[in-house]
């Protein structure tokens, strides 16, 4: 028999965490976080963490629970969130796979590729000699030695291109023809169901803009200010969360604190806008619900009654 897990999807402050609490409520639910972001302990304000009151109100998993030194990936992700999902069936819950994160709500839903571990000295000569090249350097160099990965990728692929190098430097392979070998598919035994917030433009941006604002009220600035007096690599996940390279350099004396917070709420919007437009071409589960409005911290008894009739047929 399949078992059933629910995604709830969508760009930053659309709203998918207070609804994935709220069926987790409702439904007997364990929430699973699916942000990048999220998993990391130090970033708890800046990345709208759920606090102690949502925590206490159902289960939630994976936040929190890596140090922001040890970087997270899809793959690693996804297999915690297979632990996570395994012990919530048997516990007789619903796991509810909540974030913003489309790549790893990707790599569960439908398989990811198995690449081993990048050794922590490749990592850091592969950054190093980025930025000794430069985009365009790099990318020369990499089109040398592999070809393939060369002609799939542009010198503004800074990520991907390191990736690549990376793992020619692991295996002496290229990431093309792993790519190709090395394949996991989607959990047979699991069965996926997506509710995928879109909520108008310009409410959105209003949330952007009113979440930012407490998160500062809240102790953004402290948070930042800790996690750079770790001395960590900025290459990092965690370093460039959003917020937090543009806090980094209002501390730094750089900018001032409006102009900081500013910034960080455009890169906050561009971030929105990238997710809207991830979900809207990748739909994450054999029955998807898209939800257009604007959620509200109470939801309407017509609003519930819709998305737990789709959970009830879908789960």
């Amino acid at each position: 028999m399949s078992k059933p897990v629910l995604v709830v999807a969508g760009p930053t402050a659309s709203g998918k965490s207070g609804l994935a609490l709220a069926i987790a409520e409702a439904m007997a639910g364990v929430v699973i976080n699916a942000d990048s972001m999220q998993v990391y302990s130090e970033l708890a304000v800046l990345t709208a963490r759920p606090g102690a009151a949502a925590l206490a109100r159902a289960p939630h998993r994976l936040y929190g629970i890596l140090p922001a030194h040890e970087p997270c990936s899809a793959g690693r992700w996804r297999k915690l969130a297979q632990g996570a999902v395994a012990e919530a069936h048997a516990t007789g819950r619903l796991p509810i796979v909540t974030g913003g994160s489309g790549l790893y709500i990707q790599a569960l839903v439908e398989g990811i590729v198995a690449l081993p571990e990048v050794p922590q000295e490749i990592r850091e000569s592969a950054h190093a000699l980025f930025e000794k090249l430069g985009a365009e350097g790099f990318h020369a160099a990499l089109a040398v030695r592999d070809p393939l990965m060369g002609g799939r990728l542009r010198p503004r692929d800074r990520q991907r291109l390191i990736r690549a190098w990376e793992v020619l430097e692991t295996t002496g392979e290229s990431l093309a023809a792993l790519q190709e070998e090395h394949s996991e598919g989607p959990p047979a035994e699991l069965t996926f169901a997506a509710i995928v917030l879109e909520p108008p433009r310009g409410a959105l941006y209003a949330a952007i803009e009113g979440r930012l604002d407490a998160m500062i009220a809240a102790g953004a600035v402290a948070e930042v200010a800790s996690l750079l007096a770790l001395g960590l690599d900025p290459q990092l996940p965690a370093m460039k969360a959003v917020g937090v390279p543009e806090l980094a350099l209002y501390l730094r004396g750089e900018l001032s604190l409006e102009e900081a917070v500013r910034r960080a709420k455009q890169a906050t919007r561009r971030l929105a806008k990238r997710q809207l437009t991830w979900f809207r071409h990748h739909r994450s589960g054999r029955e998807v619900l898209i939800v257009k409005e604007a959620l509200s911290a109470q939801f309407s008894e017509s609003f519930k009654e819709r998305i737990f009739n789709f959970i009830r047929q879908s789960c």
